[in-house]
């Protein structure tokens, strides 16, 4: 018989004691840790654990952080069963929950489960105190670093809170010392805490994984289709050394040199750029392009080709196609990558080896769970059609929220109704891309295949511990030889090696460091006389009777968090024109690079411009990031061209800024200027000026896919009014300027074509 935790908080013969479990408890209990264990060991039980040591000594409420609802739903489910707690006082809040309900609930709350989000945001608009929650657990703490909001959410908690204390939980914090010892830094951590499937206490627990891979050839006629594509490559690379732009081991490039080359790129368009920048970087767009379908149809398939092919096709022909993608588009080559997967019957032999086995699998065990994992939603998309086929499987398509061209994603309410089905045995498979990788408790899965392997140690071993958990797993990849598929296989495999011996190293390492945080060995000390500001201007210290309203669209950006960390008091409204308000005269619209240059092409901006000049007599328009000048390869004149009109025939103040803290740190000037030397209140004021009817008309028009403005004015023209456009058959709007054949049968479907959801 099993022992039970006892714990006056804790319900009787709920939890099993696992030694592993109370050793990781008690030192997370001594000080703020980072625990790193195998997935499927309980890491949930040691912060519950954790928990409720902390409100038996010290009361207040304790809190739970994790990425998504599905997670925060999960974990709410299980504090319920555990805790000794009423149950209104175990609290779950996501976005779903309206913000003044937040704020009445956390007031009669004990346990709070949220996502990091709500919490950030609650604590910015002031609805929220972290004075009295004496524990936060983060869950999936890997996530722990740049502007992710558990960095904020830290940084707060240990700023107000009276006995803060952290745990920061994960499988797999990374392989290299730098990522790991940003995790510690940013979550205030002074202790690392380590086991592994091979620990005597833990190994009694451990179900075994059967791990293989599968290498498998590529058909002749792929290699063909991947030729053509490599000739495109070809061509572009010399097309780029002759730039002055040279890339070494062509063959052998990876995306990460190619996203570094790209940045170096941006760097040189300060100032006045050679003409040659301008065109490296559009060459640069369409080899990522293509450097991309390279590798679909080297580890995915042609039906995953031919839909990332016809996206590609479709964001040439749009109204706001880069330049990029319409030379791609007319391309001797890629015509002949189009007649080829018209023509091919192939597919990649990946879906059979994928059909073959889970329907043995299932054969075998009828009753058993199957995770299949692929990279690539048009993947996922095509296996699940595939196993549907086959009696006995019953396949599910498991993707994250975004949608885009010809792929709606799912909400969260729709991920967790999926898992449960999944448990429940409606569905038998899940087919999932990434964001099935993380905490989700399926405890009955018996298979786990990766379509492809990943080079992320992180990603590999979340995939890996979806099985093994209750019972036996099994693990197979599959891997196509001679492609990049091997490439990312054995780099993920010594990667994985890498973090266990650095975290076993680290552990050893961090009794030494007690009462020490973890990131003072990262930093390097700052000269005494480089601590002191330039100019007392600069003091942020008087900054608490600033004031700044803020629209709520803007506090998804980190402007918000970094206006708090200086001190300034943020008043969170809906506002219809600009972004912030400084003062009763000033109101600033931000745009980042590639926000300003979208607005431009989708001809938004200068209505946001006209508005804002019209309603404050000193507006000003802040425009964010480095690369204005090569989003999506609009001509840099256009640019030019806009920025004047906007100074010139708006009289709106133009201004740059590097990234968020610069703009933040912009913003509080400006704000202290005018309401602390000229004494003027902050009032929002203003409405957009309604838009005329052709105006609304030609809008109406031209948000159909493929439809400019002016052909928007054309059709118009031609029929009258956008009922008779609507109306109009594929031969009458090929009568119109400007619509050819392929606008014309766009229009007619968007317009005849059955809604289905």
């Amino acid at each position: 018989m099993p022992e039970y935790i006892r714990h006056p908080l804790i319900k009787s013969d709920t939890v099993e004691q696992r030694l592993y479990q109370l050793d990781l408890a008690g030192k997370a209990l001594d000080t703020s840790t980072l625990v790193v264990l195998p997935t499927g060991l309980g890491k949930t039980v040691i912060s519950m654990l954790v928990m409720a040591s902390r409100l038996e000594k010290y009361g207040g409420k304790v809190m739970v952080l994790s990425p998504t609802k599905p997670l925060v739903e999960q974990h709410a489910s299980f504090f319920k069963n555990v805790f000794n707690i009423p149950e209104e006082e175990i609290l779950t809040f996501t976005g779903s929950v309206n913000p003044d309900k937040r704020s009445e609930l956390w007031n009669k709350g004990k346990v709070i489960i949220s996502t990091p989000q709500v919490i950030e945001n609650d604590i910015l608009t002031k609805r929220i105190s972290l004075e009295d929650v004496t524990h936060i657990t983060f869950d999936e703490a890997h996530r722990s670093v740049g502007n992710y909001a558990y960095t904020y959410i830290a940084e707060k908690y240990f700023e107000t809170a009276k006995n803060p204390l952290c745990l920061g939980i994960t499988a797999s914090p990374g392989s290299s010392d730098e990522k790991i010892a940003e995790v510690c830094q940013s979550l205030h951590i002074e202790s690392v805490a380590v086991k592994t499937e091979t620990d005597k206490d833990v190994t009694p627990y451990i179900h075994k994984k059967d791990i293989e891979w599968m290498r498998i050839d590529l058909p002749d006629g792929m290699k063909e289709i991947k030729d053509l594509l490599d000739k495109v490559l070809e061509d572009r690379f010399k097309k780029l050394i002759e730039l002055g732009y040279p890339i070494h081991n062509q063959k052998y490039v990876s995306k990460k040199d190619l996203l570094g080359l790209q940045a170096k790129l941006q760097g040189e368009l300060r100032g006045f750029p050679d003409p040659s920048v301008y065109g490296a970087i559009s060459l640069l767009a369409e080899i990522l392009k293509v450097n991309h379908a390279v590798e679909i149809i080297e580890t995915q398939g042609l039906e995953s080709l031919r839909m990332y092919m016809e996206r590609l096709d479709n964001e040439a022909y749009s109204k706001s196609g880069s330049k990029a993608s319409k030379r791609l588009a007319e391309d001797l080559y890629i015509r002949q990558v189009a007649r080829r997967l018209k023509d091919c019957e192939l597919e990649h032999p990946k879906l059979e080896h994928v059909k073959r086995i889970v329907s043995e699998e299932l054969e075998g065990k009828p009753h058993s769970r199957v995770i299949v994992f692929a990279n690539y939603r048009d993947t996922a998309e095509m296996i699940t059609n595939a196993l549907s086929e086959i009696e006995g499987i019953r396949p599910v398509r498991f993707v994250g929220q975004a949608s885009k061209y010809k792929d709606k994603g799912l909400t969260q309410k729709q991920q967790v109704e999926i898992i449960e089905q999944f448990k429940a045995g409606d569905y038998n498979v899940l087919v999932a891309t990434s964001v099935a990788e993380e905490g989700l408790d399926i405890p009955s899965t018996d298979l786990v295949l990766f379509y492809e392997p990943i080079p992320s140690e992180i990603r590999s071993i979340q995939r890996k511990g979806r099985t093994g958990r209750k019972h036996r797993g099994r693990v197979m990849v599959l891997v196509t030889k001679g492609t990049r598929d091997e490439g990312y296989y054995w780099s993920s495999l010594s990667r994985e090696r890498k973090m266990q011996s650095n975290m076993k190293e680290l552990q050893a390492s961090m009794p030494a460091r007690k009462n020490n945080s973890i990131a003072e060995d990262f930093t390097t000390d700052i000269p005494e006389d480089e601590q002191k500001t330039l100019f007392e201007y600069n003091n942020e210290s008087n900054n608490g009777n600033i004031r700044i309203i803020v629209d709520q669209r803007e506090m998804r950006s980190p402007v918000a968090r970094n206006l708090d960390r200086k001190g300034t008091e943020i008043i969170v409204r809906t506002l219809e024109v600009g972004d912030y308000i400084l003062s009763d005269r000033i109101a600033v619209e931000r745009k980042e690079s590639q926000d300003f240059v979208s607005s431009l092409i989708e001809q938004k901006l200068f209505e946001q411009i006209a508005n804002l000049s019209r309603v404050y007599d000193k507006p000003i328009l802040v425009v964010e990031g480095d690369n204005l000048f090569n989003c999506r390869g609009i001509n840099p004149n256009a640019i030019h061209g806009a920025l004047a009109s906007i100074s010139l025939d708006f009289g709106v103040s133009l201004f740059y800024t590097r990234d968020a803290e610069d703009t933040a740190a912009m913003l509080v000037q400006i704000a202290k200027r005018e309401q602390t030397d000229e004494k003027r209140e902050v009032n929002m004021h203003g409405k957009k000026s309604a838009p005329m009817l052709p105006q609304q008309q030609e809008y109406i028009v031209s948000s159909i896919s493929d439809i400019g403005p002016k052909a928007a004015r054309n059709l118009l023209h031609r029929f009258g009014s956008v009922e008779n456009v609507m109306k109009a058959s594929y031969e009458e709007l090929l009568t119109v300027d400007n619509i050819g054949p392929k606008t014309a049968a766009k229009i007619r479907e968007i317009v005849g074509g059955e809604y289905k959801r």
